[in-house]
Order: structure tokens, then sequence, then C-alpha cells
């Protein structure tokens, strides 16, 4: 649980420290973290891996959206990724699997 709470702050501070997204995205992409951190440690009690996986996706995928070079294609890949890795939670996880599809519209939408 250490290593995906670390790596939601990591993501937390690119996200607060970049200047290639609006004021408005960047609290929209806080929001969305809060609730993801949330539902991501009542997963990672009963699965530590797929927890893990999910926060890995999600760090890649806000590193691609908020780089200011951007490159189209890792974004895709990132963002493919990260909704692949709640692949099958929509039973037992489905505000999991709401959040994330709600975070990768977000980042999707940061401009490219």
């Amino acid at each position: 649980m250490v290593m995906i709470q670390e790596t939601l702050l990591q993501i937390q501070k690119k996200i607060e420290n970049t200047e290639s997204v609006s004021e408005k995205n960047k609290k929209e992409l806080m929001d969305l973290l809060a609730l993801l951190q949330s539902e991501i440690e009542h997963l990672s009690k009963t699965d530590q891996d797929h927890a893990e996986s999910i926060i890995a996706f999600a760090s890649a995928s806000a590193h691609e959206a908020i780089r200011k070079e951007k490159n189209p294609d890792l974004q895709k890949m990132s963002l493919d990724g990260l909704q692949a890795s709640v692949h099958g939670f929509e039973g037992s996880h489905p505000k999991l699997v709401e959040i994330v599809n709600a975070i990768s519209n977000a980042l999707s939408n940061l401009g490219i």
C-alpha cells in the first residue's frame, strides 16, 4: 500500500507543478485522483497486484498527458493500458471502473 500512496503523491505533484495544464483541469484531475485513491485502497486489500498495476498505468497516463511535447501514440498506449487495467472489475468494483474511465477521458481531453 505504501508504494501505491507514494505513486499517487508523485502523480499529484506532477499535476500541481505542470504548466501545460489549466488550473481548471488540474483541479478536475486532483479531484479524480482523490476518488481513485479511495477505491484503490479498497482494492488493494484484496488484490494488491491489480491495484499497483492500475496506479502504474495512471502514472504513465498522467505523465504522457501533461508533457509539454506530447506524443499521441504514447498517450494512447498509456490510456489504453489504464483502461485495460480495470477490465474485469465492472462487477466487483464498478466505482473504480467509473473513476478510471473519467480519468482517462480527462487526460485524453488535455489537448492531443
